[in-house]
């Protein structure tokens, strides 16, 4: 996946306005329903954040940790081989996205990456490794960093591994 510095003028422009608080909080509103929508009316090819951001995208379905229903829903996903790394900012906001808390309950999970389905089991990251993902993480998506200062919150990293 192309850096921030190595991205096209339309998607540096794409991921630097998700870095600023109103669009965060826009975003963090219609960037879900928007990419599952064009997902589905592209037959699972793409989604609308993937092609405007020029970012790099997987359906990840958790099962809820209190109603126990699968949720799934798009994340920006960092590929390392066979696994994927993933960042629970949730734009910044003060509390984590509802599907951390949901890996948390039950770490196992499936994920679409390329139309090709996955099962996967999290992993949190701690220490020098979560630090060196958090920072690639902002290399490719600058506004992670902006995350990051907006709240109090250690924004978790996790790793998604092929299940055995």
């Amino acid at each position: 996946m192309r850096t921030y510095q190595e991205a096209g003028p339309l998607r540096r422009v794409v991921r630097r306005t998700a870095a600023t608080r109103p669009m965060a909080r826009l975003y963090g509103r219609i960037q879900q329903p928007a990419d599952v929508l064009a997902f589905r009316l592209t037959g699972g090819r793409a989604t609308l954040s993937a092609w405007m951001g020029g970012v790099r995208l997987v359906m990840l379905t958790t099962v809820g940790a209190r109603s126990g229903r699968p949720r799934t829903l798009p994340l920006l996903a960092l590929v390392d081989g066979d696994a994927i790394v993933v960042v629970a900012s949730n734009f910044g906001r003060p509390h984590n996205p509802a599907w951390y808390g949901n890996l948390r309950a039950q770490p196992r999970a499936q994920v679409l990456v390329d139309g090709t389905p996955r099962t996967v089991v999290a992993r949190e990251l701690a220490g020098e490794e979560r630090d060196r993902w958090f920072a690639h993480a902002v290399a490719v998506h600058p506004g992670f960093e902006q995350y990051r200062r907006w709240t109090r919150r250690r924004i978790p990293v996790l790793r998604l591994e092929p299940a055995p």
